[in-house]
Parts: structure tokens; C-alpha cells; sequence
């Protein structure tokens, strides 16, 4: 998981539900997720090549960086939907599509 998308993701617990970081930091001690590092300009650059939005295109980079078997997202607009990411090579779904494609193995 990238350092933006954690920090992202802290930034909304503390505004929504404060009571709550906790949670999400044992959540993602148990789930074993691994930080990654900081996107190499390279990953960056082309990155900012397949995405116009520059909070996104650091995500992907961070994605790009750590090759992840999936990339999970809700957006609809700059990731699910988008053809000039068809050629990475990860899969791009919901969490109901990385369920599914479980569930079908």
C-alpha cells in the first residue's frame, strides 16, 4: 500500500471518526499490508503520463512502484473506467472484484 493512500486514509478517520485510528492501525497490522516507499520519478513521471489528476497519479506511481497483484479503488472516474491504464500490469477493481475473482479460484 502506498504512504499517500495510508496517510489518506488516516486523514479521513481522524476528520470522521477520530475514536477510531486505532482501529484502522490494528486493521492494517492484522491484514499484513506492507507500506511501500516513496515512487521513484520514473514510476512518477509516467504515472503523471496516464493520469491528468496529479493526488491520483501519485497513487498510481506508488501502485506502479510495488506491483501489486490488484489495485482496489471506488474511482470510477480515474481508475476503473480509464483505457489508458489497461496495460499495467495489475488488475484494476472494486473489493467486491478482488472477492470475486477469490472466490472463483
Amino acid at each position: 500500500m502506498g504512504r499517500s493512500v495510508i496517510q489518506e486514509c488516516n486523514d479521513v478517520i481522524i476528520r470522521k471518526a477520530p475514536a477510531r485510528l486505532h482501529t484502522l492501525a490494528q486493521l492494517l497490522d492484522s491484514t499484513g499490508i506492507k507500506i511501500g516507499k516513496n515512487p521513484l520519478d520514473k514510476h512518477t513521471q509516467v504515472a503523471k503520463q496516464l493520469l491528468d489528476y496529479p493526488p491520483d497519479a501519485i497513487v498510481l506511481a506508488e501502485a506502479i512502484q510495488v506491483d501489486p497483484d490488484w489495485f482496489v479503488t471506488h474511482d470510477r472516474n480515474h481508475f476503473l473506467f480509464n483505457p489508458a491504464l489497461s496495460d499495467l500490469p495489475f488488475r484494476i477493481g472494486t473489493p467486491g472484484d478482488v472477492i470475486q475473482q477469490h472466490m472463483a479460484l
